[in-house]
C-alpha cells in the first residue's frame, strides 16, 4: 500500500475537487436524518400528551383487568336493616352454587326481637267489602282495616350478628351492625357506620380510598379481592385463581367432585339419571354448562370458520374470470380493463366492517352478513392481485401454445394458467387464513360467529374468563389454520414449509 505525500494529495484535489470536498447534505446527512427523527419523535410526545397520559394512568386498573382473565371471584355481600339486624348473601350466578357456606367465611347467628312497621298487615291491603252488606258492612271493614294499619307487629328471627371474611393470611373483612374492621398488609382500618353515612377512626390507607367524607369506601387487595364499604352494605370480592365450573356447572350433579369420584361414577357407578348412562350426562352436562356455553361457543366458532372459507371461496372463483377482464395482456379492450379495475376499486376500498354493517342492515344479524362482506372485500382485492399477476406472465409461453394452432381458451389453459395457478391458490390460502382472524372482527357488529359472542362477554365487564376462553379457542384456530394455509403454500409453490 502506497501512502501520498502531501504534494501528491494537493495535486489531486487541485485536479479533482469533488474527492475532498462533499456536498453539505454528504457531510450532514446522518445528523439531519437523526435530528429530524428526534423532532418528530418528540411531536408526537407533544401531539398526543403522552406524558400527560402515562403519569394519570391507573396502572392497578391494568393489572386487575389481567387478573380478571385468569380468575374468578366469589361476591358474599353483608346487607344491615334499619334496626341493625345483619343478612348474609351470594349473586344468584355464585361459583358455589346455591346454597354456599365457604370456610372462608365465619358467621355468628342469633336471635333479635324485630319489629313489622305499621300498616304492613295483608289485611291492611284488603279494600273494604262493599257486596251486599251495604254501607254498614264497608264502614265495619274500614274500621278493621285502620286497625290492622295502626297496629304494629314484632316477631322474633334468626340474623347475622357477626360476619368475617378472609381473603388471605393477612386480609380479613369483620363486620358487625355499628362497624367494619378491615385488616390488610399489617394495617387496621375502622369505619363506623350509622344510617346516616360513615366516620373513618383515623386516616385512609394506601389500599383504600373515597371521594368524600360519609360517601362510599374501595378497598383494593391487589391479586386477593377488592371490596366496597356503605353505610348498610359491604361487598367483598375474592378472587381465586383458574376458572369455575370449567366443566360442570352448579346445577350438575358432577359439580364439586374430585375427578377420580367423577371417574368412578362413569365408569361403574350406578345411574344417576336412568334415561341415560353417566357418560352421556356427563357430556351433556358439559355441553350445557350454564355459564361457560361449551356447545354455543364451539358452534359460533365453527360459524365463524365457516363464514371465511365461504366467503373466500365465493370471492376467489367471482374473482378469477373477472381478472382475465381486467389485465391488458389478456383482454385487449381498454373499456373492459377499466371498468373490471374500477369495481375492484369499489369492492376493497370499503372496509370489510364497513360492509359488515351494511349486510346486517340488509340481511339481519348472522352469518350471511359475515360471508357476503368477506365476499365483497376480498372480490375486489384477489382481483386486483389476480389481474396484475397475469399482466406480469412471460408472453413466450402463451406465444408458443398460439403458434401450433390453438383455440383462445387452450392458449389460457396451456400458456397462461401454468404460470399464475400457484400464485392465485397462494394468495387465496392466505386470505383464507387471514380472513378466519377478520371474520371475528366483523362478527361483533352483529355478522354472527365467534364475534359477537366475545363482544357480549366483554360488554358485561365481569366475565373476563369467558373472554379469555373464547380467546384461546380463536388463537389455536388461528395457528392450525396458519400452519394449514403455510404447509399448502409451499408445497403449491415447491417451496420446504417452515
Amino acid at each position: 500500500m502506497t501512502t501520498l505525500n502531501p504534494a501528491q494529495m494537493d495535486e489531486i484535489a487541485a485536479r479533482h475537487p469533488a474527492v475532498f470536498h462533499r456536498s453539505f447534505w454528504q457531510r450532514f446527512r446522518v445528523a439531519i436524518i437523526a435530528g429530524g427523527f428526534l423532532f418528530y419523535a418528540l411531536y408526537c410526545w407533544w401531539f398526543f400528551a403522552i406524558g400527560h397520559v402515562l403519569g394519570t394512568a391507573n396502572w392497578n386498573i391494568a393489572g386487575t383487568y389481567l387478573a380478571d382473565w385468569v380468575s374468578y371471584e366469589v361476591r358474599p355481600e353483608v346487607t344491615i336493616a334499619e334496626d341493625g339486624a345483619m343478612k348474609l348473601t351470594y349473586p344468584r350466578f355464585s361459583p358455589l352454587g346455591p346454597d354456599a357456606k365457604p370456610d372462608w367465611v365465619e358467621i355468628e347467628r342469633g336471635t333479635m326481637i324485630r319489629t313489622a312497621p305499621a300498616g304492613t298487615s295483608t289485611t291492611a291491603k284488603k279494600p273494604a267489602s262493599m257486596g251486599f252488606m251495604g254501607s254498614g258492612g264497608a264502614v265495619g271493614g274500614s274500621a278493621a282495616a285502620a286497625e290492622a294499619v295502626a297496629t304494629a307487629t314484632t316477631r322474633q328471627e334468626d340474623v347475622v350478628k357477626r360476619a368475617k371474611i378472609t381473603l388471605n393470611a393477612s386480609t380479613s373483612v369483620e363486620v358487625v351492625p355499628e362497624r367494619v374492621t378491615v385488616q390488610h398488609a399489617g394495617e387496621t382500618l375502622v369505619v363506623d357506620l350509622d344510617r346516616s353515612g360513615m366516620t373513618v377512626d383515623g386516616t385512609l390507607p394506601d389500599w383504600a380510598t373515597q371521594k368524600a367524607p360519609g360517601e362510599k369506601i374501595t378497598l383494593s387487595f391487589g391479586f386477593a379481592g377488592w371490596g366496597e364499604i356503605e353505610a348498610d352494605d359491604i361487598s367483598i370480592r375474592r378472587r381465586f385463581l383458574g376458572w369455575a365450573n370449567f366443566l360442570f356447572d352448579t346445577n350438575s350433579p358432577f359439580h364439586g367432585k374430585p375427578a377420580s369420584e367423577i371417574a368412578s361414577l362413569i365408569t361403574s357407578g350406578e345411574r344417576i339419571d336412568p334415561k341415560q348412562s353417566n357418560l352421556s350426562l356427563a357430556w351433556n352436562n358439559i355441553l350445557y354448562n350454564a355459564e361457560w356455553q361449551h356447545l354455543d361457543v364451539w358452534t359460533k366458532l365453527l360459524q365463524t370458520i365457516v363464514m371465511a372459507f365461504v366467503g373466500t371461496l365465493f370471492a376467489m372463483l367471482l374473482a378469477f374470470p373477472l381478472a382475465f377482464l381486467a389485465a391488458r395482456n389478456i383482454t385487449r379492450s381498454w373499456l373492459s380493463n377499466q371498468v373490471t379495475k374500477r369495481l375492484f376499486d369499489f369492492l376493497r376500498s370499503v372496509d370489510m366492517l364497513i360492509w359488515a354493517l351494511f349486510f346486517t342492515r340488509a340481511f339481519g344479524p348472522g352469518p350471511l352478513a359475515g360471508m357476503s362482506a368477506i365476499f365483497f372485500t376480498d372480490t375486489g382485492t384477489l382481483g386486483k392481485l389476480y389481474s396484475e399477476a397475469l399482466e406480469n406472465i412471460d408472453d413466450k409461453q402463451r406465444e408458443g401454445v398460439k403458434s401450433v394452432g390453438a383455440a383462445p381458451i387452450a392458449v389460457q389453459r396451456y400458456g397462461v394458467l401454468p404460470q399464475v395457478m400457484p400464485l392465485f391458490v397462494s394468495q387465496a390460502l392466505y386470505f383464507w387464513e387471514s380472513n378466519t382472524r377478520s371474520a371475528t372482527i366483523i362478527g361483533a357488529v352483529g355478522a354472527g360467529g365467534i364475534g359477537l359472542k366475545l363482544w357480549e362477554a366483554m360488554r358485561t365487564n365481569s366475565d373476563w374468563e369467558n373472554v379469555a376462553y373464547m380467546v384461546l379457542l380463536i388463537l389455536a384456530v388461528v395457528f392450525v389454520f396458519d400452519g394449514i394455509s403455510n404447509a399448502l403454500r409451499s408445497r403449491l409453490m415447491g417451496k420446504p414449509a417452515h
